[in-house]
């Protein structure tokens, strides 16, 4: 172990194992939140443009945040979005387009109906209402579910509530911006039950998916010394079974 290329091994081995605590030093800074949001930070309404910028991801952190905000429905674009659970029940969400803004706009949730007749029967009375007044929505901003394919045997099925799918479907849309996540609205209208959205479960502080690769990163630099010692000993050892065999050899 102290010759010159095991000494030379040995230094390089510790560059290896430092390089490794300065990742399990990184991911370790990166578990650990310290500015988390205070408790019950989601259950007051804020602003929705406070919170996100059309066309952005929605943070972890406000996921199912309170928010307010007010638009134009657009008449044409109330759809309906199956496979919605409702406290346990099964049904359906009736959504719109909100124009929030010019050329900006938010899926919304509007409310649940048990079955697809009451469903449609919501989106005809809405239709009927949007006299293109403003209203005032509020409820929970919530991530795009993403699109899926719709069954064959019904193309025009939806069962993720996506503003990305919503859009292809929606009209007047040129150039039009439009917020990733959606609103789930908490006060139905047009006959629509209330749409159960109980507050998000407090997030840990704590990463543990990140604390457990800066664990990875000690091991790994901790096996570089390992390495280093096993391939000194499979050198020595090596040697004295040469020694042993010339010795045997000159022995006779």
């Amino acid at each position: 172990m102290l010759r010159g290329h095991w000494v030379a091994m040995l230094l390089l081995c510790l560059v290896v194992a430092g390089v490794f605590a300065w990742l399990g030093q990184w991911q370790l800074e990166r578990a650990i939140e310290t500015d988390p949001p205070a408790p019950g930070a989601t259950e007051q309404v804020r602003p929705l443009d406070e919170v996100v910028e059309p066309g952005e991801y929605l943070p972890e952190p406000l996921v199912g945040q309170r928010v307010e905000t007010e638009g134009v429905w657009i008449p044409g674009d109330f759809l309906v979005v199956g496979s919605r659970f409702n406290d346990g029940a099964e049904g359906y969400w009736v959504t719109g387009q909100l124009r929030v803004d010019e050329r900006v706009s938010l899926a919304v949730a509007i409310g649940w109906a048990p079955d697809r007749e009451a469903a449609d029967a919501a989106v005809e009375r809405l239709e009927a209402e949007a006299d293109g007044g403003v209203v005032p929505v509020a409820g929970r901003i919530i991530s795009d579910e993403g699109p899926a394919v719709p069954p064959r045997s019904d193309p025009e099925q939806m069962d993720r509530m996506s503003p990305a799918a919503l859009l292809s479907r929606w009209h007047d849309t040129e150039q039009l911006d439009v917020y990733r996540p959606y609103l789930a609205s908490t006060t139905a209208t047009a006959g629509l039950v209330d749409i159960a959205s109980p507050a998000p479960d407090e997030q840990s502080p704590v990463n543990w998916l990140n604390v457990f690769y800066a664990a990875e990163w000690v091991i790994f630099a901790g096996f570089a010394f390992y390495l280093w010692y096993r391939l000194a000993k499979d050198a020595w050892e090596c040697e004295v079974e040469e020694f042993d065999e010339a010795q045997g050899s000159a022995a006779p």
